[in-house]
Order: structure tokens, then C-alpha cells, then sequence
């Protein structure tokens, strides 16, 4: 009977230290897990980007339908001004509008408007 219990005694305290140099499965699927959910993570962020740039390119496209144009001659003078002598300066039609909080279509009317007026005046 001894023998026995000295017996278990001693599988029970090889199967105790076996199982700390064994592979934790659980840590391991945990880890597998945590790596699904950083890929999926940014999987879903590389989505959102590009579903944001082609939202963009909608809006960008829709714009002109959008919007109302609005006459030159309801633009202020001192804007037209401004405007014509940021043209004259080399300015980009795309950098005027931004700084004058105008579309460049009005942008464009202006300087027409503009041009037209300097040569009838030639």
C-alpha cells in the first residue's frame, strides 16, 4: 500500500512538472486571437481610408451639380479686385478661390469679365 501511494506521489509530481514545460494551449489561441483582431483592426481602418477617398472623388465629381453658381456682379468689387490681382500676381485660379472663399467657376467669371472689359477698352 505504501508502494502505491509513493507511487502516485511520484506520477502526480511528474505530471506537476511536465506540465510547466508544456506548450499553454490557451496562451496560444489567446495570442492567435489577439492577432486576428489586430489584423482585422486594421484591415477595417485600410477600408474606412479608402472608402473616405472614394467618397471624396464622389463629392468632388458631384460638386458643380451641387452648387449654384453664382453672378460676378454679386461678388463684392473689393474681392473682384483682389482677386484679379492675385491672377495678375501668377496665383493658381485654385489658391484665388480657396483665399477668397469663392468657387472657381465665379473665379473664372470674374477674370472673363475682367479681360473682356480690357479689351473693349483697348
Amino acid at each position: 500500500m505504501n508502494e502505491l501511494t509513493i507511487g502516485l506521489a511520484c506520477a502526480g509530481s511528474f505530471f506537476i512538472l511536465l506540465s510547466f514545460f508544456l506548450p499553454d494551449k490557451q496562451r496560444q489561441l489567446e495570442k492567435e486571437i489577439e492577432e486576428l483582431s489586430m489584423k482585422m483592426l486594421q484591415e477595417h481602418y485600410q477600408f474606412n481610408k479608402k472608402l473616405k477617398v472614394l467618397e471624396e472623388e464622389l463629392l468632388i465629381g458631384e460638386t458643380p451639380a451641387v452648387h449654384t453658381k453664382k453672378p460676378a456682379a454679386a461678388v463684392n468689387k473689393i474681392i473682384q479686385s483682389q482677386v484679379i490681382a492675385l491672377y495678375q500676381q501668377g496665383t493658381p485660379i485654385a489658391q484665388i478661390a480657396a483665399q477668397s472663399s469663392l468657387s472657381t467657376e465665379q473665379v473664372k467669371s470674374i477674370l472673363d469679365e475682367n479681360m473682356q472689359t480690357e479689351s473693349s477698352s483697348i
